[in-house]
């Protein structure tokens, strides 16, 4: 026998596919037995759970943000360090890997960037605020688990990377005009903090952001000098770049 789902609580969780309601209401929606069962463990707090097995398939059908229902759906209560006001009163780490995202509008982007962050070690990831919702649906979709084990913040990309290189870092940008960054030796954030920013899928790093970076970064074709694609997905890019400090660790050990 099914348990009984009002109609207000569908509306609710429906409503929730929309920025302007999960940010009224501070929520967000995750699918999946997989994804529910991560949240169960994570520290974010799960508001409420709904089982196609405990409300039946049509409620969960009429509940669901995806093209087809699934097993399981939480609603869960969004962190309450999301958007870093002043980053004076921030605590970066002291050294590690850092990621920031400059205008990347693309949630599949995010998703996956989070999952590139998780596999890689990233101590947190940033994003300037006109960077799609990470509690977009899409987005959480696509971080499958990520977005509950990598710490993520909105802040001010520029201020950012001032903070990063007044305290001995280092903030690196990936652009076309940049050194290689297969030849050149890297900050690996073993000893200080090393950032890296991601530009906007067609647009790149802005001028403002730009103005901040203490080295620009290309990463080369192959072969060398033969015509290819004008520029590298935003994703691919961050997953090609990470990868390369990660080995740099290695091979300066």
């Amino acid at each position: 026998m099914s348990i009984p789902v009002s109609n207000n609580e569908i509306k609710f969780v429906r409503s929730l596919e929309q920025k302007k309601f999960r940010d009224a209401n501070g929520m967000f929606v995750v699918e999946g037995e997989k994804m529910v069962e991560e949240a169960t463990r994570s520290s974010f707090e799960v508001f409420r759970c709904y089982r196609t097995s405990e409300i039946g398939y049509t409620a969960m059908s009429r509940m669901t943000l995806l093209s087809a229902p699934s097993p399981a759906l939480a609603v869960l209560r969004k962190p309450g360090d999301l958007d870093i006001k002043d980053l004076s009163y921030f605590s970066l780490p002291e050294n590690g890997l850092l990621l920031a995202l400059d205008g990347i509008r693309d949630p599949g982007n995010l998703g996956t960037i989070l999952r590139i962050a998780d596999w890689f070690g990233v101590e947190a990831v940033f994003a300037s605020r006109d960077t799609v919702d990470v509690y977009n649906p899409k987005v959480v979709q696509a971080t499958m688990g990520a977005i509950f084990r990598v710490k993520f913040h909105y802040c001010d990309i520029a201020r950012l990377c001032r903070f990063v290189t007044l305290s001995g870092g280092n903030a690196y940008g990936t652009f076309l005009d940049g050194e290689n960054i297969y030849s050149k030796s890297l900050n690996t954030g073993v000893a200080t903090k090393s950032l890296i920013v991601i530009g906007n899928e067609s647009n790149g790093i802005s001028k403002e952001v730009e103005a901040t970076i203490s080295e620009k970064l290309f990463i080369p074709p192959y072969p060398d000098g033969v015509r290819s694609s004008e520029s590298l997905n935003a994703a691919v890019a961050t997953a090609v770049a990470v990868a390369e400090f990660r080995r740099q660790i290695k091979a300066k050990a």
